[in-house]
């Protein structure tokens, strides 16, 4: 904790003390993690123009995406014990410079290579810095609190994804790629000397030894989870594909072995053991169902909409963005109706409407009114607010402090790791059964048999989606407030 508020006993979270002004430290955490965020779709719309511009293939521009998910799959794991080695200062001013310099590689990038390569170093402060402010805000404010602050978070993370396709595509038109990495700049410049200024150290530096076993399994284990499915849809044999397959199973026996090691140690890099906590398991699965459900439609309404439906790619973003922005506006409102009523109450009804969300898009059609896929994805958008947020707020409430920084790298950990997965199960699903319905048709080649295979594809999706909401509804049924083992003489309310 910083050495000017080691009053731990009078202040159990820094937001109770007056001397502690709060405000400077969320809006340092806040701007960089928006500007980082933002950065991870920015380049979504631009991947067609860099194939252009640099003569490459889409497979290879395809590392744009896969590359920063695999380094954020790597490398947030290592995060608890980076958490518990720095201070806060360190932690945030480090990881936004280091994003910074990757952020001035990709704008002065003579070739891809370079450009790949500053990528993948913004990942690396991408990766980080969002565990940073879980953990800081978990220690700053109270339970009763947290709901609104996680909210907030949610503001942030949704909202920033939300403008970049509509963003990116106005600046590459008017402006080229150069200017996607040229106007986050200044911004992340002024969040590190924000940060320099304002930001102050909250938490314990325990300075656990690191265990380069347990940084080798986590590293084959999480990143070849996330190769493998990554390159699941590139293959015709998808999931059968030997590079597919080894990848994947390399990557499930390093994480069996990575998770005995952290049962054995005494200063663990992750610590397993936040499982033992069932609201924070219930939380955990949730959270899963709900990136699956969310990634996955991002892929397959696209496609949906510009095959059968025959839209445009502008007019299939603008039909999403309705969705996405509600997403991210009802963030805070969702955060405060949990300190006020609890999990249940939001988390219980909006899995039902998942659930009945999921259902309905696997009744698409050729000729489904383009206002029923925005009705339908808004009711998507709207229920992943009302359940992820406030999951993941329930599940770490009922964590001893000691955890926090196990808690939310797991949770930020398996973010592109259900995205990965997510995607290519729900698109390989997709392929198989629009390929096995052009077996069947007498004249497979034609546009009408393409769209009808296609959309026998996205219903099939949606029914599998429909029925992992239901688990997800199953589940939410369990769930109860939660509150902190250390806080609460080890109940749970």
């Amino acid at each position: 904790m910083d050495s000017n508020h080691t009053g731990e006993e009078e202040y159990e979270f820094l937001s109770e003390d007056p001397n502690f002004n709060v405000k400077p430290v969320m809006f340092s955490l806040i701007i960089g993690a928006f500007f980082a965020i933002l950065n991870e779709t920015l380049l979504n719309i631009a991947l067609t123009t860099l194939m252009d511009e640099f003569s490459i293939t889409a497979p290879i521009v395809q590392w744009m995406v896969t590359g920063f998910m695999l380094v954020m799959g790597i490398l947030i794991p290592v995060s608890a014990l980076m958490l518990q080695t720095f201070t806060t200062r360190q932690m945030f001013i480090g990881t936004m410079t280091v994003f910074t310099i990757g952020t001035v590689i990709c704008a002065m990038a003579p070739n891809f290579g370079v450009l790949l390569t500053g990528r993948l170093i913004q990942a690396i402060g991408t990766g980080l810095l969002i565990p940073i402010i879980f953990n800081t805000f978990l220690l700053i404010f109270p339970p009763k609190r947290r709901g609104s602050i996680m909210g907030l978070i949610g503001l942030v993370i949704m909202f920033a994804p939300a403008i970049g396709p509509t963003l990116s595509g106005f600046i590459v038109e008017h402006l080229g790629w150069r200017f996607l990495f040229i106007t986050v700049l200044p911004f992340a410049v002024f969040s590190i000397l924000f940060g320099y200024k304002y930001l102050r150290n909250v938490g314990e530096i325990t300075n656990p030894k690191p265990d380069i076993l347990s940084i080798l399994l986590s590293t084959v284990g999480f990143g070849g989870v996330v190769l493998g499915f990554s390159f699941a849809g590139e293959g015709e044999a998808g999931f059968l594909e030997p590079k597919v397959f080894s990848f994947i199973l390399a990557g499930i026996i390093s994480l069996i072995f990575f998770t005995f090691r952290q049962l054995k140690l005494e200063d663990p890099l992750l610590d397993v053991r936040v499982f033992k906590y069932p609201m924070f398991s219930i939380a955990l699965v949730m959270f899963l169902i709900v990136m699956m459900s969310m990634f996955s439609s991002e892929i397959i309404l696209p496609m949906y909409m510009q095959g059968p439906l025959a839209l445009s790619a502008a007019t299939a973003g603008l039909i999403l963005l309705p969705g996405a922005l509600l997403n991210g506006l009802m963030s805070p409102v969702m955060g405060k109706l949990f300190d006020k009523f609890g999990p249940r109450k939001l988390i219980i009804p909006a899995a039902a409407v998942l659930t009945a969300t999921m259902f309905s898009l696997s009744l698409v059609s050729e000729n489904t009114p383009i206002y029923l896929i925005i009705i339908s994805y808004m009711f998507l958008m709207l229920s992943v607010s009302a359940i992820m947020m406030p999951a993941q707020t329930n599940g770490l409430n009922q964590l001893p402090k000691r955890l926090y920084p196990h808690g939310t790298a797991i949770m930020n950990t398996l973010q592109p790791v259900s995205g990965a997965i997510g995607v290519s199960v729900f698109i390989s699903i997709m392929t198989n059964r629009k390929d096995t319905e052009l077996q069947n048709m007498s004249n497979p080649t034609s546009e009408s048999a393409i769209a009808q295979a296609t959309v026998s594809g996205v219903e099939l999706v949606y029914f599998v989606a429909f029925t992992v909401a239901l688990v997800g509804f199953i589940l939410s049924l369990f769930i109860k407030r939660a509150q902190p083992m250390d806080l609460a003489d080890n109940t749970t309310s």
